[in-house]
């Protein structure tokens, strides 16, 4: 096995990722199948995993070449740059990883990029290098199998069953998603024989759900990387766990408001959508307006009962992000974590009082790991350039509604696959 960094050191997600993959196809496949694979696999196997730059942060190479924190700075970086580490004396009590990261789920992406390679290579799956191709499949059947098996391998290889969403979302594209049960890989989890384990949880009832989901029209997610050089997900996941078994009653009390926050959010966005779609020209106007006005001042385009609509929405989509932020920090200082530490907050505060911005945040488990903001119209550069200014700088990352698919835009990737030929076990 080749890996890209040549590091010594073993990585489970890829060890886990492989070892699934191979067992699933011992378990989907024929006898005559199965002694086909088996030649195939005593051939061996080379991986060479390429990481996004937007996984990492390059900051210390944009500051040494004397270039600006923007991401035209970062787009003159070479794909596929080497990834780089946090100083060992800014490393504390695990408070940060050891790879200096984004925040954007890494480990997800790579785990399901390897089981749908291998996947693809083994003929279990048929990937098209068209996005979007696959999932208009009503079944999604084949899709459906990368996700049993990265999720699968992923939960394994961190030693917990975590939200699922940054799997889903790598298999399936954007999403509202809501988690499998983790009896699911209760078989995998045990000492069983892992082409048996394996074989149970493909059989299992994979009981998550995925709904559609995609922001409204005119609306640009950006993502920003602080320099903090990023958070340990698992020792701030497990602090706020270890908060909720001390603390049962407070700890629910906190998480029915975030939830509820979440479906407040949610609900806004999506009557948003909707209004786009039943008045295309009125939508198209107030967020041009609202795109130049600072947030207070949004009611003052919102003369006409169809402007109100609008105005009315992008408005409680902000009160539910603040009270989605409130009720992080909330939950941060019970379990004695930063998940919106007050650094952020002040970045956060400053991003959502500007014009044309719609939303901010701290993604996933919080922390030190990338800011986010949504913004209208054409507000993002003016996002961008503050952002810059106050040593923050924006990812080239925009939001893709397709899931898992071959890449074939970068020529790295034809270099590499190109001396590869793949062989279908028929």
């Amino acid at each position: 096995m080749l890996i890209s960094d040549f590091s010594p050191s073993r990585n489970p997600f890829v060890e886990y990722a492989v070892q699934y993959t191979v067992a699933a196809a011992y378990a989907t496949f024929d006898k005559d199948k199965q002694e086909t694979l088996q030649k195939l696999l005593l051939r061996g196997l080379d991986i060479t995993i390429l990481g996004c730059n937007e996984f990492y942060s390059y900051r210390n190479q944009i500051e040494a070449r004397g270039l600006p924190l923007t991401p035209e700075s970062l787009a003159s970086l070479p794909p596929f740059a080497s990834i780089t580490f946090n100083a060992e004396e800014s490393r504390g009590q695990n408070s940060k990883p050891e790879v200096a990261k984004t925040g954007l789920g890494s480990s997800a992406a790579m785990t399901t990029a390897v089981v749908a390679a291998l996947l693809h290579y083994l003929g279990l799956l048929n990937l098209s290098s068209t996005k979007g191709q696959i999932e208009q499949n009503k079944d999604a059947r084949e899709l459906d199998i990368v996700h049993v098996i990265a999720q699968t391998a992923h939960c394994i290889a961190q030693g917990k069953v975590g939200s699922g969403f940054d799997v889903s979302s790598a298999v399936y594209g954007s999403q509202r998603y809501v988690r499998f049960s983790p009896e699911v890989l209760s078989s995998a989890q045990g000492g069983m024989i892992i082409e048996e384990a394996i074989n149970n949880v493909l059989k299992a009832n994979w009981n998550h759900e995925r709904t559609k989901f995609s922001l409204p029209p005119m609306m640009t997610l950006l993502l920003g990387e602080p320099g903090a050089g990023g958070s340990s997900t698992p020792s701030m996941v497990g602090a706020v766990k270890k908060w909720q078994k001390s603390d049962p009653e407070n700890s629910l009390e906190t998480w029915k408001k975030l939830s509820e926050a979440n479906s407040s959010l949610e609900m806004h966005l999506n009557n948003l959508s909707k209004l786009a779609e039943k008045n295309s020209d009125v939508y198209t106007s107030v967020i041009n307006s609202c795109s130049n006005l600072t947030p207070e001042k949004w009611n003052e385009r919102a003369s006409e009962p169809s402007r109100v609509e609008v105005v009315r929405e992008l408005l409680g989509a902000r009160d539910a992000m603040l009270a989605i932020r409130y009720n992080m920090r909330k939950m941060g200082e019970a379990a004695g974590i930063p998940i919106e530490p007050e650094s952020q907050t002040r970045l956060l505060d400053t991003t959502m009082n500007m014009e044309g911005v719609l939303l901010a945040g701290v993604p996933g488990a919080g922390g030190f790991d990338a800011v986010f903001a949504v913004a209208l119209g054409d507000s993002s550069n003016k996002v961008i350039k503050t952002w810059s200014s106050l040593n923050v700088l924006a990812l080239l990352v925009r939001e893709d509604p397709h899931g898992v698919c071959l890449e074939n835009n970068d020529p790295r990737t034809t270099e590499i696959t190109s001396s590869v030929s793949s062989i279908q076990i028929v």
